[in-house]
């Protein structure tokens, strides 16, 4: 689904939320036009609430299963103003040339570790995990800023430790 306009666009980034969607979430995606979730969603009522704040795009990530979820794709592509985006769970899964198909960012989920590094021209960015805490890995979440074809990636600690 594109997302059109000169204006510089805000897409909030979560992924593997396990059926939690925490309030500091929630509140890291308001003042986004659009949302993507990277899979293992958990519930899908989260998609519902995230919908209230932006138009959402979301993956099914590899706990994603039943009914429920069959409507939801193991990939999308999002244009985003001049910029295309590819979304899939699991990074490690990915089975194309991202630079070769002229994606300028990759969105993955699953490791629930939050990163982001350019590689052959191409921002991957995984928001970390939303959700339950999972050892001592951040409840995280990210979000970009695109202007034309320039993307900037921000993580954003939803529990900053104290």
């Amino acid at each position: 689904m594109p997302v059109s306009s000169g204006k510089s666009l805000r897409i909030g980034l979560i992924s593997d939320t396990h059926g939690l969607l925490r309030p500091e979430a929630l509140q890291a995606m308001r003042g986004s036009d659009f949302i993507v979730h990277a899979g293992d969603i958990g519930d899908p009522a989260i998609l519902e609430q995230l919908a209230r704040i932006a138009p959402v795009t979301a993956v099914r990530g590899n706990n994603d299963k039943g009914a429920e979820y069959a409507r939801i794709s193991e990939t999308d592509v999002l244009q985003a103003g001049a910029v295309l985006i590819y979304v899939i769970h699991d990074l490690n899964e990915l089975d194309l040339d991202p630079a070769a198909a002229e994606f300028q960012v990759v969105v993955s989920g699953h490791s629930h570790r939050p990163s982001s590094r350019l590689r052959d021209g191409v921002l991957y960015i995984n928001p970390g995990s939303a959700g339950p805490r999972r050892f001592s890995l951040p409840i995280a979440a990210a979000a970009l800023r695109i202007k034309g074809k320039a993307v900037e990636a921000e993580l954003l600690d939803l529990l900053p430790s104290s």
